[in-house]
C-alpha cells in the first residue's frame, strides 16, 4: 500500500498525515511516494484486538497470504448476527448494548488515564489522543472557539467535548451510551471549574441520542470514531443527517477500507477474546465523500492519524 504525499498546502499535525484541498498559489510541492510497509499496518482504535500480544507478535510475522487463507475459511457475519440476536436488534441495539456494559468499562479505561492498560490498549490512548489534538487544531487554525457552536455527536468520555468549552466553545456533548454520557458529565464537572468570581467555560450540555435522532442547528458537527460500528449503507445516512445540522463544517473520522486494514479487521475477528466487541466496518474514503457530495458538501482537508494500533481518517467537510 503505497500513500501520495503530494500536498498543496500542509500542517504537521502529530503522527499524521493531513491534506488540504484549497488551492494554493505556491508552486506545488514535490510528490513523495511512501514504500509499503514490510509488515502489516496498524489496527485500529475502534477495531477491538483482544489477543494477547504473543499472539499479535506472531501474526506481525506471518505471511499475509497464510492469514488469507485462514480467514476465507471463517464466518465473522456468523458472530456478528449472533451478537444482534442477544440483544434483539442490528447495529445500533448493539452497540448501545455494548457501551453500556463491558465496552464502557473497557473504554472508559482506555480513554482515560489509569496505568492499568496494556501496550495496546495504551497504543490505541495515544492515537485517539492524537485525533483529538488534530481536531483542535483544525477547529483552532481559524480564529478563536468562544461563542462557537459545537455538536460533539458520539462524545465518549468527553474528551474532545471538554477540550472544546476550554476554548470557550458552546458544546452539545451527545452518545448513543447512557454511562458514557454520564462519565463525560462527571469529567466535565470536575475539570471545568469556575474561579473565584464564578467566571469560567461554559458547560457542555449533555444528553444520551443516537446520532439520528440529534438536532439543532450548529456552527460545527463532529464525529469522531463512530462510523466504524455501521456498515456503509447506515453510514450514509448517518452523515447526511449530520450534514444537516452543521451550518459551516462537518469533521469526520472514520476507519479507512484497504487492502491491508480489512486483512487486520478479519484477523481480529478470529481472536475475539473474553470481551464481546461490537461489529466493525471499513469505509473507502471514496464511497464518504460520495455521501457528501449527495447532500451537497464537499471535502476541504483531508488527515491520517495512525500509531502502531490506531489508524483514523479525518475529513473536513463544507458546503459546496
Amino acid at each position: 500500500m503505497a500513500y501520495s504525499a503530494s500536498l498543496s498546502s500542509h500542517i504537521p499535525f502529530h503522527a499524521s498525515r493531513f491534506i488540504s484541498t484549497k488551492r494554493s498559489s505556491k508552486p506545488p510541492t514535490k510528490t513523495t511516494l511512501l514504500k509499503p510497509p514490510a509488515a502489516i499496518p496498524p489496527l485500529s482504535t475502534a477495531i477491538t484486538f483482544d489477543a494477547d500480544l504473543p499472539t499479535l507478535a506472531a501474526i506481525s510475522g506471518g505471511s499475509i497470504a497464510a492469514l488469507a487463507a485462514v480467514i476465507s475459511l471463517t464466518d465473522p457475519e456468523r458472530r456478528r448476527k449472533l451478537q444482534a440476536e442477544e440483544v434483539g436488534g442490528g447495529d445500533k441495539e448493539v452497540v448501545r448494548e455494548y457501551f453500556n456494559n463491558s465496552g464502557f468499562q473497557r473504554w472508559k479505561k482506555i480513554y482515560g488515564e489509569t496505568d492499568d492498560v496494556n501496550k495496546v490498549q495504551r497504543d490505541i490512548r495515544l492515537g485517539h489522543s492524537k485525533t483529538v489534538e488534530n481536531v483542535m487544531a483544525m477547529l483552532t487554525d481559524e480564529g478563536p472557539l468562544k461563542g462557537v457552536t459545537v455538536c460533539d455527536a458520539g462524545c465518549g468520555t468527553g474528551a474532545l467535548s471538554i477540550p472544546l468549552a476550554k476554548e470557550g466553545a458552546i458544546v452539545l456533548a451527545s452518545d448513543i451510551s447512557a454511562a458514557m454520557v454520564a462519565e463525560a458529565k462527571k469529567q466535565a464537572e470536575e475539570q471545568l471549574s469556575a474561579d473565584s468570581e464564578g467566571a469560567g467555560p461554559v458547560m457542555p450540555k449533555f444528553e444520551v441520542n443516537d446520532l439520528e435522532s440529534l438536532n439543532g442547528k450548529y456552527d460545527t458537527v463532529v464525529c469522531l470514531d463512530v462510523l466504524i460500528h455501521y456498515p456503509q449503507s447506515k453510514a450514509d445516512g448517518m452523515i447526511a443527517h449530520l450534514a444537516s445540522l452543521a451550518e459551516k463544517r462537518l469533521i469526520l473520522s472514520f476507519a479507512p477500507k484497504t487492502f491491508y486494514y480489512d486483512l487486520l479487521k478479519r484477523v481480529g475477528e478470529l481472536f475475539p477474546g473474553p470481551s464481546k466487541a461490537t461489529r466493525a466496518y471499513l469505509h473507502a474514503e471514496a464511497d464518504v465523500e460520495r455521501a457528501l457530495q449527495k447532500v451537497g458538501w464537499k471535502i476541504r482537508k483531508r488527515g491520517l492519524t495512525t500509531t502502531q494500533f490506531y489508524f483514523a481518517r479525518l475529513i473536513e467537510a463544507v458546503p459546496a
